[in-house]
């Protein structure tokens, strides 16, 4: 009995060590959307403000936009997309108007919001008058707001 005890604590060991280093890999991980629906977005952000009043106070220049809370960040958005040229044509007419302006890609799987997206963006892709850039962009961040968000 005394010839197998070193191997079976040897063992447990490093069996052990590898499930800690799998865990702590996948606690770090980010999570991904699997889904056959699961299409990539361009997310247009304005800021990251640490506080609720904060965010505010610097998005009351925009007349829409929409926010996300993470790690207890409030991210704004002033966008979305998910045509690559249409994202810089946001991000470009934002830039004029004197704001820097990210362009942050995520991927999203409500088919209702990707359809009526993709609509929009057609729509996007035509134009460059930049009255109807802001109406697109606030009607597409209000979708969003009304399919997406309130799924959470």
């Amino acid at each position: 009995m005394k010839k197998y005890f070193f191997p079976i604590i040897t063992s447990f060991i490093i069996g052990t060590l590898i499930a800690f280093f799998l865990i702590s890999n996948y606690e770090n991980a980010e999570s991904i959307t699997i889904s056959k629906n699961a299409k990539k977005i361009y997310y247009i952000q304005k800021g990251v403000y640490s506080s609720k009043d904060s965010m505010k106070k610097n998005m009351s220049a925009f007349s829409y936009y929409i926010y996300n809370v993470e790690n207890n960040k409030y991210y704004t958005y002033i966008g979305l997309t998910s045509n690559k040229e249409n994202a810089d044509k946001i991000k470009n007419y934002w830039n004029k108007k004197g704001y820097d302006i990210y362009i942050k890609e995520k991927t999203i799987d409500n088919k209702s919001f990707i359809t009526i997206l993709n609509q929009y963006d057609e729509i996007l892709s035509k134009t460059n008058d930049e009255g109807t850039i802001v109406t697109i962009n606030n009607q597409i961040l209000s979708k969003y707001e009304e399919l997406v968000n309130n799924e959470y």
